[in-house]
């Protein structure tokens, strides 16, 4: 198998290196709506088979769609949020093809005029420089319900709770040239969606599922042909099932052999991608407008609240919090990178008011919070610690009360029994003291008890200063207010 090279990636065959083309259709429901597209049947995930189906849903004869408007405003704000061209008229059309989980034998979808047009998505792939990809269009259309073949062994069921809910397909332009790349769109596209409200993301639960385009091409020739990897559901299978494919043509390529149009499915087991079938082309759905929707028209107003409605986006979150907090490019990138962690971090700022500092907050927040919530397995959703008490245990430190290891005792022990900080420290005794008389105790006894380090320090060893601090620290059991603990050891030392 070829394999591929880190840096301006490439596939390396046995008769040079291939560039990798990848283009991204993301499937994405509005979960927002809590509707389907044409129905008002629910669509909560995880409930029984076919719990959630209307008998629009279910085709039955003599019904008749009608859209929610929710999902078409949800659909709006989405392309709002990408930059996109909104298009004041669009159209429904029916794409016809028969499988057991389409009760109508078509779905409702849009090729011809879709409700959003072209768009953009920065990106910053890791290890890679930053890049803008284009969105082509966003269509909006009905899913299709579930085969289920684990639940008989000689038949398959079938589930329409999620047949007719509303599916926003994001189609990105050809410009993605490596995994990397991709895994940064899709992460970036979930987080504006996440930011926007219109789409949960959540991958593992199929409200938002990649299909994955992949073609090779020596640097510079024109587009090869391509094959589309199916309802990849996480970063990164995505990611592998790039790398996979593309090797995998490099090698039918370089073997004397062609690449076929077809749709193939991603095995997360064994890391291949496999053929399903061969891809139709648009002729094959025989397209035509469906006869029972009238086209959508949308006016100022509808646009203009779109608009007003939607919130600080990540980009625009993140030049803030470099400029008005004082934040780290890398700070800023990471508080903003999930919509739960900003709120996190906005809610803990405003719970801190004057007293604790952003860039405190940042760093306390990202270091020791995540590393917490990361030892014990769980997200920033279910921290046991509040914004609250995180900015209760920083106004502690900020005014005094505790050092930083005393802050680092407290939050373990919140942690643990899920204590306001101020109690934690009231009833273990754990306050800082600045008392002059008891540190300057303390240390003549370690200036006593190492008379031989002194007498280093004094004649130019200057780096034993911080053993005295260190011991004067132990002395105190961490309680000393470490600045006052420098000041009278220097002035001791003199």
């Amino acid at each position: 198998m070829a394999t591929a090279a880190s840096s301006s990636y490439r596939v390396q065959g046995a008769t040079g290196d291939w560039e990798v083309v990848i283009g991204l259709e993301v499937h994405a429901q509005i979960t927002a709506s809590k509707a389907k597209l044409f129905s008002g049947a629910a669509t909560a995930f995880g409930a029984e088979p076919n719990a959630q189906v209307s008998l629009v849903d279910a085709a039955m004869p003599g019904m008749l769609p009608v859209p929610n408007r929710e999902c078409i405003r949800q659909a709006v704000r989405t392309g709002i949020a990408l930059d996109a061209v909104i298009n004041r008229w669009s159209r429904f059309d029916r794409k016809n093809y028969f499988y057991a989980d389409l009760p109508q034998g078509y779905q409702i979808s849009q090729l011809y005029h879709p409700l959003v047009g072209e768009g953009t998505i920065a990106i910053e792939p890791e290890g890679g420089e930053p890049k803008t990809v284009g969105i082509e269009r966003i269509h909006v259309e009905q899913d299709a319900g579930k085969l289920m073949h684990d639940q008989h062994p000689t038949r398959s069921y079938v589930d329409l709770n999620r047949s007719g809910v509303a599916l926003m397909e994001i189609v990105s332009k050809p410009d993605m040239r490596s995994p990397a790349e991709a895994g940064a769109y899709v992460r970036k596209l979930r987080s504006i969606l996440r930011y926007v409200g219109s789409c949960d993301g959540n991958m593992e639960e199929g409200s938002m599922r990649a299909d994955v385009n992949v073609s090779v091409r020596r640097p510079g020739e024109p587009f090869g042909t391509r094959t589309e990897t199916k309802n990849v559901n996480s970063v990164r299978f995505v990611m592998q099932a790039i790398e996979y494919e593309a090797s995998r043509q490099v090698d039918v390529l370089e073997s004397g052999g062609r690449i076929v149009q077809e749709t193939r499915l991603f095995d997360p087991d064994k890391g291949e991608t496999r053929s399903m079938r061969s891809k139709e082309d648009a002729h094959d759905y025989r397209y035509f407008p469906d006869p029972d929707l009238l086209p959508l028209e949308l006016d100022e107003a509808f646009l203009a609240e779109c608009k007003a409605s939607l919130p600080e986006l990540p980009d625009a979150k993140r030049r803030r919090y470099e400029q008005e907090l004082g934040l780290s490019a890398y700070n800023a990138a990471v508080l903003t990178a999930e919509v739960e962690t900003t709120r996190w971090f906005e809610t803990l700022l405003e719970a801190g008011g004057d007293k604790v500092p952003a860039k405190a907050a940042a760093n306390w927040l990202i270091s020791d919070l995540f590393g917490a919530l990361n030892r014990l397995g769980r997200s920033i959703d279910d921290s046991p610690v509040t914004p609250s008490q995180g900015a209760a245990l920083l106004g502690l430190v900020a005014d005094g009360t505790l050092s930083g290891s005393l802050a680092k005792q407290v939050f373990e022990i919140m942690l643990e029994t899920g204590e306001d900080p101020g109690a934690i420290v009231e009833a273990r005794g754990l306050k800082q003291t600045s008392d002059t008389g008891a540190i300057e105790a303390e240390i003549a006894k370690v200036l006593a008890a190492n008379a031989d380090k002194v007498a280093q320090y004094k004649a130019g060893k200057e780096a034993l200063f911080g053993f005295f601090v260190g011991q004067t620290m132990k002395a105190m059991a961490g309680k000393a207010n470490p600045q006052v603990v420098n000041e009278l050891l220097r002035k001791a030392l003199q």
